[in-house]
């Protein structure tokens, strides 16, 4: 069934109706609040619409948005994962939801104890000596992990040190963040297995060297089994290591980036830790260091002493990493989350991701092409190298999948696997949604084979059909105009 579109707001409406009955203004107007030159000379071209009409706008909207809440999102690399609503409820506490950050320590001691202890907790999943709240998302966590490394190294009058390594499966961030800190990338490619080549690390590492960026399980959803020796590799070099925390939704309550040798981390509280996540934000990325590097954490820092807590601060500091101390919110969520799951459902959690993950490896591996012959972690990675003898591409499988009514997966990520299809299905699926979805890809797997126009020009029942991609991005449309 093809959708009909539905009219557009600025195409409804008729002169004089009304949504709202705003009250009598009760201050006085003030009628040179805006600069003349940026005032209307004329009425805005709005649509006149009764409530009725304005909230089905709304509602038709919302009702075209994918969300976790609505379907399954098996975007790999990115945990999209349920947000159980309790935390939500907790967050909206007004004791916590109307806190303003300049008050006085004395009167949020509350709000202070949350941070203070969502800290520890997230040292002790980690295996850090101390976090900082303050970064608010997991690039900016690692920008804020990167300055620690380069105080650490230049406290130590270490000025050489300005190359980061990172492998060619890395996030995309990883190599920015670098740039934005003033350091230089040097990649290093993977072996034939998808593990970190260790011959070629050692070429690279050197008095410059600075840190070496790892997530581990990686992007290609494997975990590096040979950490310790490298980790002993970057140290023996005077490096430091960094663990992009992305991936720990496959780890938590098993291992710690800390026991494995890394001396930062940052964690997505946004995907690990069950918080919204997508839309922009608003997200969390704490950074976790080891002893060495406590000094160097952003001012200022809860401290608790004599029964009250307070901040601290520390004349080493990289200083702040935004303007208060962190997205609150989102920290009280994930700590809701850790208490309310303890120890043992956390890590019951991240097994529940990688049975998922290798479920949907096994099932699916017939049908499409399997780069890595392993055991997989929190996701997998496919290719539609069978389907491209059809014409059939990534893309085609992923606008496919929509008709289905799934999102699809990520796609052509990591860029060192051809026509990648990367699906991580978490902890929060069960083994009948996992069916459902596997059962839509082995269908269009044989779609690609007897149907091909039907898949190469899918979706073919969503409101909006296949766009011009190159176009779209050269050339958005952000707007409403009339045709």
């Amino acid at each position: 069934m093809i959708l009909e579109r539905q009219p557009l707001i600025f195409e409804l409406g008729k002169p004089g109706r009304k949504a709202v009955d705003l009250p009598k203004l009760d201050v006085p107007e003030v009628s040179n609040l805006i600069p003349e030159k940026y005032a209307r000379t004329s009425k805005a071209a709005l649509p006149e619409l009764s409530q009725l009409e304005l909230i089905r706008h709304y509602t038709q909207l919302s009702n075209r948005n994918f969300g976790v809440d609505t379907g399954f999102y098996p975007l790999g690399s990115c945990t999209m994962k349920y947000n159980p609503k309790i935390n939500e409820d907790i967050s909206r506490y007004e004791g916590l939801s109307l806190l303003h950050p300049l008050q006085d320590s004395a009167t949020v001691q509350g709000a202070l104890e949350i941070l203070y202890k969502c800290e520890q907790a997230l040292a002790e999943i980690s295996g850090m000596k101390a976090v900082t709240m303050q970064p608010a998302a997991g690039a900016h966590g690692e920008l804020t992990g990167l300055k620690l490394i380069r105080a650490y190294h230049r406290d130590r009058n270490d000025l050489a040190r300005t190359k980061v390594i990172v492998p060619d499966s890395a996030h995309g961030t990883n190599p920015a963040s670098a740039a934005v800190c003033g350091m230089q990338a040097v990649e290093i490619k993977s072996e034939a297995d998808g593990s970190i080549d260790l011959e070629a690390l050692k070429a690279v590492v050197g008095p410059d060297t600075a840190a070496l960026m790892l997530t581990n399980p990686s992007t290609l959803g494997l975990f590096e089994s040979k950490i310790e020796a490298i980790a002993k590799i970057v140290h023996d070099a005077g490096g430091l290591l960094y663990y992009d925390g992305a991936n720990s939704n496959a780890i938590m309550g098993i291992v710690r980036p800390g026991d494995m040798g890394f001396d930062v981390v940052h964690l997505n509280l946004h995907k690990t830790f069950s918080t919204p996540h997508g839309g922009g934000g608003p997200g969390s990325g704490p950074v976790g260091v080891k002893e060495a590097l406590v000094k160097f954490l952003p001012n200022p820092r809860v401290q608790f002493c004599d029964g009250l807590y307070s901040w601290v601060t520390s004349d080493k500091s990289i200083g702040k990493m935004q303007a208060f101390h962190g997205n609150f919110g989102i920290i009280v969520r994930a700590y809701a989350y850790i208490l309310s799951m303890g120890g043992e459902g956390l890590r019951k959690s991240s097994e529940d991701a990688v049975l998922n993950a290798n479920y949907c490896k096994k099932m699916l591996e017939e049908a499409y092409d399997s780069p890595f012959d392993r055991f997989c972690m929190h996701e997998c990675v496919l290719t539609s190298k069978k389907q491209k003898q059809y014409g059939i591409h990534t893309l085609d499988i992923a606008k496919r999948l929509l008709d289905y009514g799934y999102h699809p997966p990520t796609i052509y990520f990591p860029m060192i696997v051809e026509e990648a299809i990367m699906i991580e299905p978490t902890e929060s699926e069960s083994k009948e949604t996992l069916d459902g979805f596997i059962d839509a890809m082995k269908k269009i797997a044989v779609e690609a084979a007897m149907d091909t126009e039907l898949v190469h020009s899918a979706p073919h029942n969503t409101i909006v059909s296949r766009l011009d991609e190159t176009l779209a991005a050269r050339n958005p449309v952000v707007k409403w105009a009339a045709q």
